[in-house]
């Protein structure tokens, strides 16, 4: 491990105190451990998917459908994985259900504000009630394109990715009920197993931080109806990026901060300011089995504008056709015309709501599924029909190819493709 910024010791164990800050030491001695969510929309029928682990299993108990793994399969080589099954995230961050399911009982609009790679994102959609409606943003565009593959290979249309700034959401006419803020931090929460995490952290970073975050909150402000919930998040330990921050949106811009029901056995930490009692929960290495995370609750002043509290969201359609930001994928398949060719989207392969007779299937082996992913050319058997067809791996889609007689044209994305297993 590299060594760690004097700075940052100096500040942390401060306001950590002794014994929170020799047990957070003492988790750099550790395995970093390895957690994966389950998608709740895809099955695997009458077989258990953790049983195609070689390993031990023990649920995330902060957490629906979440597990740690005693140690960490290769993912890459798993076609399971690529098929949207299950997600590889870290622990923590899985508080969101914890936080979702106490709150938010009825179909909302909800926008993930800062999204990338899509944990947080595929998550929510799992948490959300049906007919809710999910904008999950990313404002770099190349991450932006690793949210977006996240989210089809999830499978549920009922998303929508957009790469865009706060400032231009600011302008939209589009109010959400649930805004989540996981906002740029300085990554502190990433030390253990990011060393550039460790070489990139300074105090004036931190500072920075804290402004660009303020900044983030102000303009996406704007956008949340009043009484809306507002859930802000990080990845860092310090108190300008986290209770300075939440004290900041609820005496400025006017919120109510609102108490989780957590068990005392998940070991999470409270607030580490003097004076500021309020409910906030941090998972911090070594007390709690996580990585590090910031989470605070809020509801924005003010109430809905209907006798019982509550506005149904808006249908996608509608909303789409008054927005004017940058949408990266609006959660229907659409095919593509190239001359007189009609080529299906691939996300139409993967989506939880396919139409199982659109399309022949072909089951591949375990070999020729990874061949598959990393765009190589595998045959298909004989008597395959012409056309587009789906191949699959233990039933569950991967995409297209085109049988075109004496060879089959293999569609997966070219940017999706597995480069090296």
């Amino acid at each position: 491990m590299q060594q760690l910024p004097q700075d940052f010791v100096a500040y942390t164990s401060k306001i950590m105190g002794e014994d929170l800050w020799a047990r957070y030491l003492s988790s750099f001695d550790d395995t970093v451990p390895t957690s994966i969510r389950l998608n709740p929309f895809k099955q695997m029928g009458g077989e258990d998917i953790l049983s195609t682990f070689a390993t031990e299993a023990t649920p995330v108990p902060w957490c629906t459908d979440a597990y740690w793994l005693a140690e960490r399969p290769s993912f890459t080589e798993d076609p399971l994985f690529h098929a949207g099954l299950y997600y590889v995230q870290e622990a923590g961050s899985m508080f969101l259900s914890t936080v979702m399911r106490q709150y938010i009982d009825r179909p909302v609009l909800m926008l993930d504000l800062c999204a990338a790679p899509g944990g947080k994102s595929t998550l929510a959609r799992a948490a959300l009630p049906e007919g809710s409606l999910l904008f999950a943003n990313e404002p770099d565009r190349h991450r932006a394109n690793i949210l977006t593959e996240n989210i089809q290979k999830q499978g549920h249309l009922d998303v929508v990715v957009t790469s865009d700034y706060p400032q231009n959401y600011a302008k939209q006419s589009i109010d959400f009920d649930v805004v989540l803020a996981d906002v740029p931090c300085s990554g502190e929460g990433l030390f253990r197993r990011d060393n550039s995490a460790i070489g990139e952290w300074s105090i004036a970073n931190v500072r920075r931080c804290a402004e660009l975050q303020r900044s983030i909150v102000s303009e996406i402000w704007k956008r949340l109806k009043s009484g809306g919930l507002f859930i802000y998040s990080t990845c860092t330990f310090n108190l300008h990026e986290d209770e300075e921050n939440v004290k900041f949106i609820c005496e400025t811009l006017g919120a109510d901060i609102l108490p989780v029901e957590v068990l005392p056995e998940w070991n999470i930490t409270g607030s580490l300011m003097p004076g500021f009692d309020y409910p906030v929960y941090r998972f911090i290495p070594g007390k709690s089995t996580s990585e590090g995370l910031f989470m605070c609750v809020m509801r924005k002043h003010g109430s809905y504008d209907t006798a019982d509290g509550y506005r149904p969201a808006p249908e996608k359609g509608k909303i789409l056709k008054k927005i004017r930001l940058n949408v990266m994928y609006d959660g229907d398949p659409k095919d593509t015309v190239k001359g007189k060719s009609v080529i299906p989207s691939h996300c139409e392969a993967l989506s939880i709501k396919r139409d199982m007779q659109k399309y022949p299937t072909v089951e591949l082996t375990k070999d020729e599924a990874l061949r598959y992913l990393k765009r190589e050319a595998i045959p298909l058997p004989d008597g395959t029909p012409r056309g587009y067809v789906i191949v699959t791996y233990r039933n569950h889609p991967l995409g297209f190819m085109k049988n075109i007689g004496n060879r089959a044209n293999n569609l997966y994305p070219k940017e999706w493709a597995v480069r090296k297993i």
